[in-house]
């Protein structure tokens, strides 16, 4: 059950506010319909319901706000827009990337898949869905945690006469078997044809909340349909005709060669034409809209139209109205499953693959034109790091991947579904740190060897030698290659933007490391030479397995003016992305 209090939008400036004081309910094992005009403010409605835009008023989903819900995919499925995702993910990729987020099993996917029809096509990409598909995907979306409450904006939108009846008889089930259904439309014979209950706003305001019947009786009107090449003709024959039988009958001309009559019926109206001998091409009847409700209820019958009880009128009193509670935008929950949710959301989209293989070759050319050149060193050439580059492409490839972990998730907010902006939860950016340090791992590794064996392969043996210090060179290229994934993610995270992720990348040895380099070059800063010795008399015990060896490695690569400059990047990035996530917290607690 939904219970919507008082809900108000913020004011416009000098406009009124969208939503003005809208209550309403919508019950368990029924369907709901939210019935305005475009621009009527049913969306600033439901948007507010859901807490993703400021305002006042408080709604319930089954005595609960939704702040106070511990896992609202859980409780609502909610269809806002189009559906959140990459344009180059597959539906089941994405349907099982968001089972990870809402903790249930995968097999749901292929569950909900089933139930909207869309089987058949489970491997086709996002961005080359029809509308119609996509209505049957956000559906599925929705329904995926099996929530008790459906909340959905234009259901029906642009879709065909079939796929509304087939989208219909969906809600119409779900509420059947307990469910809540509540959703937007603008045409009062559909709400009248599949709703239980009619709540109609006009200019933000409530102006009746009605059983159907009642909605039907008020509302709207019976009226013959008529098609015929000699409509206009025919129209000034029935209007004639009424005016001499002193009946009250209108003629309503509409688009081509169409004719509503009101206050008559299809027999008149056939021996009309019949007797005149006016071709008919279609002669039905309907249910017509009485048009604007600004006059609601209707004079003739003020006692048609069950208005909304909505809050009583104050009496007048020198204490003023209570106003509603505010209602603070709050960010969506970590997924339930981030480490398998950041899996599946790098594996699902080919960009990953492609910068890969772009890294591999990239790197592959350089390292055989280094070689042909000459005068670069052994490290570097493995690395195919040009000297006058600041990068290697393996390092810009790694940050690059960081970057879209976070980049392309606000550009294409799968964690959005339901409840506004990406999070930035420590959960979350865990698994993303993870990820992203282990594909720059894989990445490290494969580069190197590619690079190695083709040097091999061209040059023979002595290209593709190992440098004696190995181990250090390798702990320095690896805290490289992760340090820049890293960056990207921390960058694409605090800014939201993939580009700023990789220009966060590039900042550091472009304008970090000269200053570091002169930081650690001034006379009053005394260097790191001898740590790995004084390390040794420090330690007493040797470490098993010469573990003091790759202290003094990873301590050697913090002391390079590059390693010094990427960790002091990620600490600023770091402490920049927690300062953002306390703020949010702060600003709108759990």
């Amino acid at each position: 059950m939904i219970q919507a209090i008082g809900l108000t939008s913020n004011p416009r400036r000098e406009l009124p506010p969208a939503v003005d004081d809208v209550s309403f309910e919508a019950h368990a094992g029924r369907v709901t319909a939210l019935l305005g005009a475009p621009g009527a403010g049913k969306t600033t409605v439901l948007r507010l319901m859901l807490e993703l835009q400021q305002g006042r008023g408080v709604t319930h989903f089954r005595g609960r706000p939704l702040h106070r819900v511990p896992h609202p995919a859980r409780e609502v499925g909610v269809l806002l827009g189009e559906v959140p995702g990459h344009p180059a993910r597959t539906v089941r990729g994405q349907l099982r990337m968001l089972c990870a987020a809402v903790g249930v099993p995968m097999r749901r996917a292929d569950e909900v898949l089933e139930m909207v029809g869309l089987v058949s096509l489970r491997d086709e990409r996002l961005g080359t869905l029809s509308r119609g598909m996509d209505r049957r995907l956000g559906l599925a979306c929705a329904l995926l945690a099996d929530p008790h409450t459906l909340v959905l904006d234009a259901p029906a939108d642009g879709l065909s006469v079939r796929e509304s009846r087939w989208l219909h008889g969906v809600l119409r089930a779900y509420a059947a078997g307990g469910g809540t259904v509540l959703f937007t439309m603008d045409d009062p014979k559909e709400a009248a044809r599949n709703a239980d209950r009619v709540v109609t706003i006009e200019e933000g305001r409530l102006v009746a909340d009605q059983e159907v019947a009642d909605f039907a009786r008020t509302r709207l009107r019976p009226r013959v349909a008529v098609r015929s090449p000699h409509a206009a003709r025919l129209a000034a024959l029935l209007a004639k005709e009424a005016r001499a039988t002193r009946r009250s009958v209108e003629v309503v001309p509409e688009d081509g060669n169409r004719l509503s009559v009101y206050g008559s019926t299809c027999a008149d109206v056939g021996e009309t034409a019949y007797r005149n001998g006016i071709l008919v091409h279609q002669l039905a009847d309907e249910i017509g809209d009485m048009g604007p409700t600004a006059d609601w209820p209707p004079a003739d019958d003020p006692q048609e139209a069950e208005v909304s009880p909505g809050p009583a009128e104050p009496e007048a009193t020198d204490e003023p109205a209570p106003l509603p509670p505010p209602i603070t935008v709050r960010q969506s929950r970590n997924p339930l499953r981030p480490l398998r949710y950041e899996l599946r959301r790098a594996a699902g989209v080919g960009t990953g693959y492609l910068t890969v293989a772009a890294v591999l070759v990239t790197s592959a050319v350089t390292s055989v034109l280094l070689a042909r050149v000459g005068h670069t060193p052994q490290p570097r050439l493995l690395a195919a790091w040009p000297q006058q580059f600041p990068l290697p492409p393996a390092a810009l490839g790694a940050g690059l991947l960081g970057a879209v972990a976070f980049g392309d998730e606000f550009r294409h907010p799968a964690l959005a579904a339901d409840r506004g902006t990406v999070p930035r939860r420590l959960g979350l950016l865990a698994a993303k740190l993870l990820v992203a340090a282990a594909t720059a791992l894989i990445l490290a590794i494969l580069t190197v060897g590619v690079d190695a064996q083709l040097l091999y392969i061209v040059y023979g043996r002595e290209a593709a030698g190992v440098p004696a210090d190995w181990l250090s060179l390798g702990a320095s290229w690896i805290g490289l290659m992760v340090g820049c994934a890293w960056a990207g993610v921390l960058a694409a995270g605090v800014f939201r933007s993939t580009a700023a992720g990789l220009a966060a990348v590039l900042t550091v040895p472009i304008l970090v490391v000269p200053l570091v380099h002169k930081f650690l070059e001034g006379p009053s800063v005394r260097t790191a030479a001898g740590f790995s010795t004084r390390l040794r008399e420090f330690v007493l015990a040797q470490w098993p397995f010469g573990g003091e060896r790759y202290l003094a490695a990873g301590a050697q690569v913090i002391t390079q003016p590059v390693g010094g400059a990427l960790v002091l990047s990620l600490a600023v990035l770091l402490c920049t992305y927690l300062f953002t996530t306390l703020r949010v917290r702060v600003q709108s607690p759990f």
